[in-house]
């Protein structure tokens, strides 16, 4: 050992609290909502090294919308989005319930992060494709696909559109621009950019958009993708849900004490923004700035939404265990559902009354959805043919194939 040196030692990073703390958001440092300048569209991923370190904020505390990136949605716009936030909240509620009462295996909720999905969902096309994780339930709902079909798959009955092949929450829907999740971590993004280059290959004029947790950064799958969206200009947004925490690890662990996920870019030669995730209206002017990006040839944009995962990483999650019970009440960033509203009420354009009514909607809409594929069956009472194993894999069977069908007696 050297002399005069001191002993090595690990870092182990550690959250601002655990169970029986107080919730500590003092670390947090964020720009006043409307201070974060809004680039032009064509500059250059260098000359705006600094986004990736601010945060872009619309709403102000008082439910104004304030600074260059407000942008001026129209109050029907923004009452639909509330609605399918809304909604996507009551669906999460039932389907999380459905589980405690086994009526399927698995659920995931997006408490805290409906913003995401729902503005993302409601800016882009169905034609463009979205590569989504598991907390974008949010972007069928916007786009008005079935409830029931989503229930459906949940408790993997007769109607299940995927047929029994995912778990509970991994959807599929090409029509809806909604990618069949995959259940190993990261490996949508590359997907995405895949995607995105034979978009741009074959002279089309569709963009992808794809979601990463924060823990799934640190994933080689991540690193590679964004080499390929900067070699090759890939029509694509990238984004990164920093919602805190994974089932039991903070985002530290992937290295967000240090820096932000949306630095991560930089090094790419990638622009990026660091935007506040339970903001609508910054969620969308950040979706469309990088919408045109990806339109007009200047490639891919990397995207932080800086939210909170309120509720539990799955039912298979007790967040109780790793961090303070009353941690999500405090998030210093709010709840995007109560601040869309708010600012809908300054507006004039909304009222107390009509959030009631609202929510009572989304609740019988849920429960005649819920009726409708409890009809069909919940786990284990109805199940898709088990012909369906042989189906839609290969164009032609084979005697292996034939044979195996013929074993089984379908």
């Amino acid at each position: 050992m050297m002399k005069n040196t001191p002993t090595l030692s690990l870092r182990v990073p550690e959250p601002s609290g655990r169970p029986g703390d107080a919730p500590d958001f003092s670390h947090l440092q964020f720009d006043p909502a409307g201070a974060v300048t809004r680039p032009e569209v064509s500059t250059a991923p260098y000359d705006m090294r600094d986004h990736a370190f601010r945060l872009v904020r619309v709403l102000d505390d008082e439910g104004q919308a304030v600074g260059p990136w407000d942008p001026k949605l129209d109050p029907e716009t923004m009452r639909r989005g509330l609605k399918a936030m809304i909604l996507t909240r009551a669906f999460d509620e039932r389907m999380h319930r459905a589980h405690r009462q086994g009526k399927t295996s698995f659920y995931m909720k997006c408490t805290g992060e409906e913003a995401i999905a729902v503005a993302q969902g409601m800016i882009l096309s169905r034609e463009d494709m979205g590569f989504p994780t598991y907390r974008q339930q949010g972007l069928l709902i916007a786009r008005g696909y079935p409830l029931a079909s989503m229930m459906n798959q949940i408790y993997s009955n007769a109607e299940d559109p995927i047929k029994g092949r995912q778990l509970p929450i991994m959807y599929s829907a090409k029509d809806y621009g909604f990618f069949t999740i995959s259940g190993n971590l990261g490996t949508q993004v590359p997907q995405a950019v895949g995607w995105a280059m034979a978009s741009a290959y074959k002279g089309d004029d569709k963009i992808a958009i794809s979601w990463i947790g924060d823990g799934a950064t640190a994933e080689g799958d991540f690193h590679n993708a964004l080499t390929f969206a900067s070699v090759y200009r890939a029509p694509v947004i990238l984004n990164v849900v920093n919602n805190q925490w994974a089932i039991s690890s903070f985002m530290g662990i992937a290295g967000g004490l240090d820096t932000t996920f949306a630095a991560k870019a930089i090094g790419y030669g990638l622009p990026a923004l660091r935007v506040d995730g339970n903001d609508f209206l910054a969620v969308w002017a950040a979706t469309q700035w990088a919408e045109e990006r990806a339109r007009t040839n200047q490639g891919a944009t990397v995207i932080e939404l800086f939210t909170y995962r309120g509720a539990p990483h799955s039912t298979s999650d007790d967040p109780s265990r790793y961090r303070p019970g009353d941690e999500a009440e405090k998030w210093p960033l709010g709840d995007p559902i109560e601040r869309l509203k708010q600012h809908l009420i300054v507006l004039g354009e909304w009222s107390d009354e009509q959030q009631v009514e609202a929510e009572k909607d989304a609740v019988e809409q849920v429960r005649a959805a819920g009726k409708e594929s409890e009809a069909i069956g919940t786990l284990g009472q109805s199940r898709p043919s088990v012909k369906t194993m042989f189906e839609e894999v290969y164009a032609t069977e084979d005697w292996r194939l034939i044979e195996q069908r013929r074993e089984v007696g379908v």
